[in-house]
């Protein structure tokens, strides 16, 4: 990707935040309708189809399918990211009027943690294949964590939290950290993750940028559904499993080994990749909703009351 390109997309993209930051700070002391989130949700969202389509214009088909791959997937660890984020301010029982910057410095902390190890990751590809080894193992460890962990999402507090309570940080302060450390702990996730489905600096920056824009917005309206998207994590757990054995087998065949006891090791393609992350989401999702539903209506106190004998 030429210079030029890299220019205009880093000045549009750090204008669009820099818009989102000035209406955060504007609209400090107010809440943030459900309307406005839902609006504004859809701009963003819309923004990051239309960029990935035309990416495919000026640029390859090929790239367009990378994007759409690595945005769908950060998009979902974004949003995971932000169900922790809502557990972290209803813990601290952070003010509505006072949601709305802390959670657009954890947005910009995410940007940058992402930029960070997008550099580093794309440096260490440049020069060692064998790290494709190790993003595979990461994701499939990841992966494996995802699958065993309990369904009721929770965030517990670490020690340096815990050592910044004893000497007296305020709430504020302490959130900061904790968001500031679960960011953290997600670029570790989001950026073998990408890698897997792509090595252009430019789609990983992009994927990631898109990814993380709106979640401020998006974060008044999955209040109401963090407890109906039950299975998530399972979904979030196949993809990143599936990722990381993708990276394992371009590893290996990055060594020159295309066939292991006479078998060729399959080449997968970025379509089919995304055609696997679109299909668990879309069931991950449907089931996650059928479930909740049935699961209210089994604890509906009026339809308990006529089944229970007289």
């Amino acid at each position: 990707m030429s210079t030029a390109v890299w220019q205009v997309t880093i000045v549009v993209l750090l204008a669009v935040l820099a818009f989102d930051l000035v209406l955060a700070i504007i609209r400090r002391n107010k809440e943030t309708s459900m309307r406005e989130a839902a609006i504004w949700t859809a701009i963003y969202v819309s923004s990051a189809i239309i960029f990935g389509y035309s990416l495919g214009e000026w640029n390859t088909t090929q790239s367009r399918s990378e994007f759409f791959a690595g945005w769908i997937t950060e998009y979902s660890l974004s949003v995971d990211n932000l169900f922790i984020f809502i557990l972290i301010l209803a813990r601290f029982k952070v003010d509505k009027t006072k949601q709305q910057l802390i959670l657009l410095i954890g947005i910009i902390l995410a940007l940058i943690l992402r930029g960070i190890f997008i550099a580093l990751g794309a440096a260490a590809i440049s020069r060692y294949s064998w790290v494709f080894y190790i993003f595979g193992a990461f994701l499939l460890y990841t992966a494996y964590k995802l699958i065993t962990e309990s369904g009721d999402k929770e965030w517990k507090e670490g020690r340096v939290i815990t050592w910044f309570k004893t000497r007296g940080a305020s709430p504020i302060i302490i959130v900061l950290i904790a968001i500031a450390f679960t960011d953290l702990v997600f670029a570790l996730d989001s950026i073998p993750a990408i890698f897997g489905l792509t090595q252009d600096p430019y789609i990983v920056f992009t994927a990631n940028v898109f990814a993380l824009m709106g979640l401020r917005q998006l974060y008044f309206l999955l209040g109401g559904l963090m407890a109906k998207l039950i299975y998530l994590s399972k979904g979030l757990a196949i993809i990143l499993g599936f990722i990381g054995f993708k990276l394992i087998i371009e590893a290996i065949h990055g060594g020159g080994t295309h066939k292991i006891m006479g078998i060729e090791i399959p080449e997968i393609s970025t379509g089919f990749s995304l055609s696997v992350i679109v299909g668990t989401l879309v069931v991950t999702t449907v089931l996650s909703l059928v479930m909740s539903a049935k699961r209210n209506n089994s604890q509906d106190p009026k339809k308990l009351a006529k089944e229970k004998p007289e």
